[in-house]
């Protein structure tokens, strides 16, 4: 297989980014989650709790999206606006592009598919599973209870889904944003994995 690269969105408690782990480990190439936000911070010099406070909170209404004023310019630091989500947003923009002109690579989440939407060899998929089954998986992995686990997948999802709304003023889990669109019940982690896998070879060999 010549360069791909594979950006993996996903729900909370699908197995998104195991599912993500798993096929750079089977491929032989680089995977990348938060250490996206080291990077663009060693980048910027903006330090990385700025980083993680930007990655766990949406600022403004989703009614106004970013993508309005996004054009992926960083803005220089002796700007008020060094360190607005804005600029925040753009150098992890410029990471991502960076890593995807490095070679193939599994990038997760952070809008990644839409950073890279005109990228021909870029695969982006959506991993989901049915609220029962993402239910089961977050208590057997955070020991959490039947409630706890309700409360977090309400939660992360909503934000994931205010993020991407804010950043590409579409829908997080509009299936016309992705290439595919897996449910990880059904096929399982390794199966999810090896689809993956074998699109890339049917699309790219």
């Amino acid at each position: 297989m010549e360069k791909c690269v594979f950006t993996i969105a996903r729900s909370y408690g699908s197995g998104g980014r195991t599912i993500g782990k798993m096929l750079a480990e089977k491929l032989g190439i680089p995977y990348y989650d938060r250490e996206i936000l080291y990077m663009a911070s060693e980048e910027s010099g903006i330090s990385l709790e700025l980083f993680g406070k930007n990655d766990e909170t949406v600022k403004k209404s989703i009614l106004d999206p970013f993508n309005k004023q996004y054009r992926g310019e960083l803005i220089p630091p002796e700007s008020d606006a060094f360190v607005s989500d804005k600029n925040l947003f753009n150098y992890q923009a410029k990471i991502i592009t960076e890593l995807y002109r490095k070679g193939s690579c599994v990038i997760i989440g952070r809008c990644a598919d839409f950073i890279l939407k005109e990228q021909p060899d870029v695969i982006r998929t959506f991993i989901w599973a049915p609220h029962d089954d993402c239910i089961k998986n977050v208590m057997d992995i955070t020991l959490v209870d039947d409630k706890e686990a309700k409360r977090r997948i309400r939660k992360i999802d909503e934000h994931r889904s205010a993020y991407y709304r804010y950043y590409t003023g579409h829908r997080w889990d509009d299936v016309r944003n992705f290439d595919l669109c897996l449910n990880s019940s059904a096929l399982g982690f390794e199966k999810t994995v090896d689809v993956i896998s074998d699109y890339s070879k049917i699309r790219f060999d």
